[in-house]
């Protein structure tokens, strides 16, 4: 493995941060140098006479390391919207070329790099590229964080088809239940667990507020990317 790898998920709001925040949390649990990076964080807030975003915080947080905000987040738009539109709002250009580097500075600096997307998969950073074209020049394996809920099954299929697409793998799948009314989830996982090509490292019930090292205790240890 390269070192690093990509969370994704299924939609916007399915817990990526969460999954992400506990890979590093766990990585770290192994004595390992780690951090996350969140490419392009769209939703900001002013804090102590800064803009912040409470992903990148969240990994920050899981981090055992002190590595410039710079590298973990290159981009930090003030709008909670699709990056593509936030960052046309504010005049600023997504350069893949500028992540790519930013990337390889953690990577000199950390066993590993958790990164995590923003919304889906597939989600545009430009007029001309998306999220995928970041992950297939980065070459990253991907850990899919499927939200629970109708529509899951296809979302899921339709995201694991494009990370085969694009000549990447898919190392494992989170099934995080973001909805306690849905009476079907233990059908919808049984679905899931025959038709995605990667192992489940983890099932996270209804919880809200739950955080990292309360969602390390359900992911299994083995199957954790190494």
């Amino acid at each position: 493995m390269s070192g690093s790898l990509f969370v994704t998920g299924t939609d916007t709001g399915v817990g990526k941060t969460l999954v992400a925040s506990t890979l590093v949390h766990l990585y770290a649990a192994q004595g390992l140098r780690v951090t996350g990076m969140k490419p392009v964080a769209s939703g900001a807030f002013q804090a102590g006479g800064r803009w912040c975003n409470e992903d990148v915080q969240a990994l920050q947080a899981a981090a055992n390391t002190d590595l410039p905000a710079e590298w973990i987040n290159p981009y930090l738009l003030r709008r909670a919207t699709a990056p593509h539109i936030a960052a046309r709002e504010e005049g600023v250009r997504i350069d893949i070329d500028h992540l790519a580097h930013c990337h390889a500075q953690l990577r000199q600096r950390c066993d590993r790099v958790v990164v995590e997307g923003a919304g889906g998969f597939m989600v545009p950073l430009d007029e001309h590229s998306n999220s995928d074209d970041l992950v297939a020049r980065l070459a990253l394996p991907v850990v899919l964080v499927v939200g629970v809920r109708l529509g899951c099954i296809n979302h899921a299929l339709l995201t694991q088809q494009v990370i085969r697409a694009r000549g990447l793998r898919l190392l494992g799948w989170v099934a995080n239940e973001i909805d306690a009314a849905e009476p079907c989830r233990d059908a919808m996982v049984e679905s899931l667990l025959s038709r995605l090509q990667a192992p489940m490292l983890a099932r996270l019930p209804w919880q809200p507020g739950m955080e990292a090292s309360q969602a390390a205790r359900y992911f299994d240890s083995a199957l954790l990317p190494a």
